[in-house]
């Protein structure tokens, strides 16, 4: 999901497979559009993000592989609603896609896209990243106003019991990024997928149990 430009932008998983390693051939091989969907699945079975019959919001959803992922946990009794700046062009039968911006979305559109059936919604995840420019803190800094972004959103539109996921550039400004999760969500968990790249700074965050905005 970019706010502004094109290419990758603010948002988004980047182009298919990528570079032949074990987890994009293993991406490919079972259908998925990027092998970041390895990472979803492994915050799903540690975490039991998604069930059937769920509603998700999925932000910065291209190129999809979060979103099949999603849809066939959901099954046919769910809702799924993909969100991104770029087109999203993998098949994802009975979803809601849009190719929106997350700083311009509103709860009510979403409830005109999906004729009334979300918000509110089970779980927001959110997989957006900023177009990296080569800086760490500029990067950093980025990622975490994606990353409030996407929680903003979630404390509009979770049930009560909700779940959310984002991530985010490890630095400086990570603490308080948790304080402002762990402010909205009975439980905080990271993680570091084992199909994230050893070179990469992103950590997943994890809010489990929504109950509401802070009280000042």
């Amino acid at each position: 999901m970019a706010r502004r430009g094109g290419g990758k932008g603010r948002g988004g998983k980047g182009n298919t497979w990528g570079s032949g390693d074990a987890f994009n051939r293993k991406a490919k091989d079972k259908g998925f559009a990027a092998r970041s969907v390895f990472k979803l699945e492994e915050l799903d079975k540690r975490f039991k993000l998604l069930r059937p019959g769920d509603r998700v919001l999925d932000l910065g959803a291209c190129p999809g592989s979060w979103s099949q992922y999603a849809l066939r946990r959901v099954g046919r009794g769910g809702l799924l609603v993909s969100v991104d700046l770029q087109p999203i062009s993998v098949s994802l039968p009975g979803a809601v896609v849009l190719q929106e911006d997350v700083f311009a979305l509103e709860p009510e559109a979403l409830a005109e896209h999906t004729e009334g059936r979300a918000p509110p919604f089970d779980a927001v995840i959110s997989d957006m990243a900023p177009a990296t420019t080569g800086v760490p803190f500029r990067d950093h800094v980025a990622s975490v106003e994606l990353c409030d972004r996407a929680l903003g959103l979630a404390s509009r539109m979770l049930v009560p019991g909700g779940v959310f996921v984002c991530k985010v550039f490890q630095g400086e400004d990570e603490p308080e990024l948790r304080n402002r999760i762990r402010a909205r969500f009975s439980t905080l968990k990271s993680l570091k997928p084992k199909g994230t790249r050893s070179r990469s700074v992103e950590i997943f965050l994890v809010g489990l149990g929504y109950s509401g905005e802070p009280r000042d």
